[in-house]
């Protein structure tokens, strides 16, 4: 019988705790705060706060009569069935069996595994019928009671299982008097706890700031007939704190270390192949970002750059669990993590903005410089180097965007236009087209990108996407150039275990296919493949290992180069 009692205590508890999880829904991707105003929280997407209407009159709608005073209970349950059932923009609440069901839910989300285990442990989570889970949003009264009573159905199915009969409650009561000493020795130890942790918020590190962080080791080894590659291993440390002083605002700040670099690109001679997470040296300690967003209204959100910035940090890249926003836990390389047109101006600072309607129209602008900081002649935030973006983000499922990038880079640029991506001719490196003709030197270049990039979930356990891309530069005095990169994407989420997944990563990175300058020089046009697997493998919610390996054909875009495998071994831990 004890046995009983206790498997009654086991399969409630957990239950109860996880139903709190499900519950915590009023701001994207953190816990509804005791204070909102003095607690962090992750980025609120914009539009998603759409009160019920219903929710100020529950007489206004749904069954209006009662048989008697003994049916109210059920008369509640109905109500709770109709309101759930309510015309809202996402459509009915419904039961889900797997997390990844969600088109909005990654497995970095920071609830990911609460969910996953609602749904395969309890059999519990509820979400909407356009196949999303809207986290980001508050929740009205009538949608709490309906997860509630999908929760307490189970509880009491369980319960049920059990056939606990009177004599074993009647024997729970009577422990429970016996016991009544140790109860209230508990109570006292709770109270303890309680005060203890009122002393803990007091001298806490800060009442408005959250600290998580991100630590990589990578071992990895480079093979081609041309170069001797040894083997490296390299870490990489950062370290986020996320403040907010509304509640729905953040402050992001980063620290980041290690000894990465610029992966192999010094001994292969070519940005092909480039680890998305590489970049920190000598493992100095550096301010890596520092980015404030905030919301206007439900519909517009904005976010502000001092340093770091990215188109890819308010614009939909749509290449799920892939995009990692530079991190250690997406992608092996820079090219498989993102289309490169939107590495434009990396690391610059500017101005990002997400307009959204509905859950299938998303409308993106912004606008970065890298010398915003530089108060001279051609430079400075408005008249130095910079890129501008505007992109259309159509669909759920089926998503498709189209986007286009005008930017400009002056002398003063590396001229790596696509963040350190692709062949040395594909990003106009000087020093790769001064040998083609005496009048190419370093000249400033205007540039307009397009592309189309795609993502389809077939099934919540397959992505398939991709993308084509093409630049149009000017070598301002000189003549025009074209260069193009493409790719096609399949992600295999939960692959294995919770938050896991495979994919594979078949295209080109950028590469030059028509130069016209004076003397028209000759250049090698070959397609420079690159193939990229990986998996990641999630041990457990804080550490995953992620085995890789790059292939590239026709390194830069000459097939005269012998090919080149780069294998990688990375372990992340997050926390």
């Amino acid at each position: 019988m004890m046995s009983q009692l206790s498997s009654i205590f086991i399969l409630t508890t957990p239950l109860l705790l996880g139903f709190n999880l499900l519950g915590i829904r009023a701001v994207a991707g953190e816990p509804v705060p005791l204070n909102p105003a003095s607690t962090p929280v992750s980025e609120p997407v914009a539009g998603e706060f759409n009160p019920d209407p219903l929710d100020s009159d529950p007489s206004a709608i749904g069954p209006s009569s009662r048989e008697d005073s003994g049916d109210e209970a059920s008369h509640l349950l109905q109500q709770i069935e109709f309101y759930s059932q309510a015309d809202l923009d996402f459509g009915p609440l419904e039961q889900v069996n797997s997390v990844s069901e969600f088109t909005d839910v990654s497995p970095t989300d920071w609830a990911f595994q609460a969910l996953q285990n609602l749904a395969s442990k309890y059999n519990c989570l509820l979400g909407y019928g356009d196949g999303t889970y809207q986290g980001n949003r508050a929740m009205t009264r009538y949608e709490f009671a309906t997860s509630l009573n999908a929760c307490l159905q189970v509880i009491t199915d369980r319960i049920n299982d059990l056939d606990v009969n009177t004599g074993d409650l009647d024997l729970l009561t009577r422990l429970t008097q016996d016991f009544s000493a140790e109860l209230a020795t508990l109570r006292d130890r709770v109270d303890n706890l309680e005060l203890r942790t009122v002393e803990i918020e007091a001298n806490q590190f800060s009442p408005t700031t959250k600290l998580a962080g991100e630590a990589a080791f990578t071992l990895a080894d480079a093979f081609t007939d041309d170069v001797d590659v040894e083997t490296v291993l390299s870490n990489r440390v950062r370290l986020n704190f996320v403040t907010s002083f509304t509640g729905r605002d953040n402050l992001f700040t980063r620290l980041e270390m290690g000894n990465i670099g610029n992966s192999f690109q010094p001994v292969l001679g070519t940005n092909e192949g480039r680890y998305a997470f590489d970049g920190a040296t000598n493992n100095t300690v550096t301010l890596n970002r520092l980015h404030y967003f905030f919301p206007v209204g439900d519909k517009l959100s904005v976010r502000i750059f001092a340093n770091a910035g990215g188109h890819q940090f308010y614009a939909n890249t749509l290449n799920p669990f892939l995009e990692a926003g530079g991190g250690a836990t997406g992608a092996i390389s820079r090219f498989a993590e993102r289309n490169p047109i939107y590495r434009f101006t990396l690391g610059g600072a500017g101005l990002g903005v997400k307009y959204t309607l509905g859950s299938n129209l998303e409308i993106n602008a912004g606008y970065l410089a890298s010398e915003a900081k530089t108060p001279i002649s051609s430079a400075g935030l408005l008249d130095g180097n910079y890129s501008a973006l505007g992109q259309i983000v159509l669909g759920s499922r089926f998503q498709v965007g189209l986007t286009y990038i005008h930017a400009y880079e002056g002398t003063s640029a590396p001229r790596f236009a696509y963040g350190g991506t692709g062949t040395n001719l594909g990003t106009l490196s000087p020093a790769a087209l001064n040998p083609l003709s005496p009048s190419l030197r370093a000249t400033p270049v205007v540039s307009n990108s397009y592309s189309v990039n795609t993502s389809l979930r077939i099934t919540p356990n397959l992505i398939v996407g991709g993308w084509i891309a093409k630049t149009s530069a000017r070598l301002i005095g000189l003549g025009d150039a074209d260069i193009w990169n493409y790719a096609a994407t399949v992600v295999l989420p939960d692959l294995g275990t919770p938050g896991s997944f495979a994919s594979l990563i078949v295209g080109a990175e950028p590469h030059l296919t028509d130069l016209d300058v004076p003397g028209n020089p000759e250049f090698s046009k070959d397609t420079p493949f690159h193939i990229e697997g990986m998996y990641k493998y999630q041990i457990t919610p804080n550490i995953s290992l992620t085995p890789g390996l790059i292939w590239l054909t026709a390194p830069n875009q000459n097939n005269e180069n012998s090919d080149v495998f780069i294998g990688t071994f990375r372990t992340t831990f997050t926390f």
